[in-house]
């Protein structure tokens, strides 16, 4: 368990803590650049509980700046997208993409006012279909994008979707990270369906190893197979707030998740599923979109989805399984069929991670040998805050963009050979252009 201060360090990220100074050392992953069309409306955002508005100016710059028009405060939400620059509709000022006012149209043509305000904003770039900023503290040279394979891939060979999650980003985190619940909590009581044929559920007591990298954490469980062989699964964590699982299906890709905080209660899922070589297979990405039989993925599809105005931030990506509907449990199904009687693989996680409060008091918990992967996680990252704190820099190598050429790997081995060998450690190096290099 954590301490109820060490729990406040980490779940807490506005401008002003430990937790959102270290956040803002990367860059942050936080819109489908599609949503941005040059002088289109502008969006609402809220990243690391900072309220702001997204745009794509006439010349097909992004911008990314204060919500609020900082003459009387009116709602830049409502704004004009217009001749480069988004003007306020209460008193026409403009304001561009590097922050600047352009126009103060209701001032006397010799007012020098708008050259002595300037609103926030952060730098933004795009790349594969996907808007990104740095909150940093220098944002006139900040770090090299990251080379983070999902986003890197060409872009049929990806599937990206979009939710958010009403709970704390540490806890989606942790629970992505912890492998010991999938035979589980995903599982089924009737003989159908393939998830009864996965390797896990033929031994629920998983053995873990860990391993501590720059790039975060390693987080491996050995399941037997039988007396010659086993399953090893390693699932990764990369900072700040990045995980990777395995492949585990016939058609196997790779996938994981980008946990950006919008605030300290609420959690932009970014879930991405990629083949490292070769084209997303047709039925993989209609399932991701619209689901199977009246059952979600691991992809919000088109059906999950129920839109708030367009006022508040990330409207078109809320859905409909949440506290307030129960997640639409069915505790007919639960008797029948699905061991949780939770519709869907990334519900049943949504569920479990946010069903009790959008942060848990983990003074609380009583964890186990199978929460070895979250306990070291939350050290290491309790480490680096600290680090933080004291003055002494931010996380090793945050600057270095190769840092997150990394995959999530499973591996069948004979018994007695380690996950952490030379021969398989390559198996986690993300090479674009490369497949997998051994069979998932």
């Amino acid at each position: 368990m954590l301490s109820k201060e060490d729990n406040e360090l980490l779940v807490r990220v506005g401008p002003d803590t430990p937790m959102g100074r270290l956040m803002r050392s990367y860059w942050i992953p936080f819109l489908p650049a599609t949503d941005l069309q040059v002088d289109g409306q502008p969006q609402r955002v809220r990243l690391l509980g900072e309220d702001l508005i997204a745009f794509r100016d006439s010349e097909g710059r992004l911008g990314l700046i204060d919500h609020a028009c900082p003459h009387r405060g009116a709602p830049l939400v409502f704004g004009r997208n217009e001749d480069c620059g988004v003007r306020c509709v209460y008193h026409g000022w403009k304001f561009g993409v590097d922050g600047k006012v352009m126009d103060t149209p209701a001032e006397p043509e010799s007012s020098r006012l708008k050259n002595n305000v300037r609103i926030k904003n952060y730098p933004c770039v795009e790349r594969n279909g996907i808007a990104w900023t740095y909150m940093g503290p220098n944002p006139e040279s900040p770090p090299a994008l990251p080379n983070i394979e999902w986003n890197l891939v060409p872009q049929e060979n990806v599937h990206v979707s979009f939710r958010v999650q009403e709970c704390n980003w540490l806890q989606a985190v942790e629970g992505e990270i912890d492998s010991a619940h999938a035979a589980i909590l995903h599982g089924r009581i009737d003989s159908q369906g393939a998830i009864n044929d996965w390797v896990a559920k033929r031994d629920l007591r998983p053995v873990f190893e860990c391993q501590r990298n720059d790039f975060g954490m390693s987080i491996a469980s050995r399941r037997v197979l039988d007396e010659q062989t086993h399953y090893w699964r390693v699932n990764q964590f990369l900072l700040p707030f990045y995980t990777l699982v395995p492949p585990q299906t016939k058609y196997p890709e790779l996938s994981g998740h980008a946990w950006v905080p919008i605030d300290d209660e609420n959690t932009l899922c970014i879930m991405f599923s990629y083949r490292p070589v070769g084209e997303l297979y047709p039925r993989t990405r209609q399932l991701f979109k619209e689901g199977h039989a009246g059952r979600e993925t691991g992809h919000a599809s088109e059906h999950a989805y129920a839109p708030r105005p367009p006022s508040q931030p990330y409207a078109k990506y809320w859905t409909k399984f949440n506290l307030d509907t129960a997640f639409l449990f069915d505790y007919d199904a639960q008797t029948k069929t699905w061991f949780s009687g939770l519709p869907g693989l990334w519900v049943q996680d949504a569920a479990c991670q946010s069903g009790v409060a959008p942060i848990y008091d983990r003074s609380r918990e009583h964890l186990g040998v199978s929460d070895t992967g979250i306990a070291m996680t939350r050290r290491m990252l309790l480490e680096n805050v600290r680090r933080m704190q004291n003055g002494e820099g931010g996380p090793v190598r945050h600057d270095d963009p190769d840092l997150w050429m990394v995959r999530a790997v499973s591996l069948t081995l004979p018994a007695g050979t380690s996950w952490q060998d030379e021969d398989q450690q390559v198996h986690m190096q993300a090479r674009l252009g490369a497949d997998f290099g051994y069979t998932p």
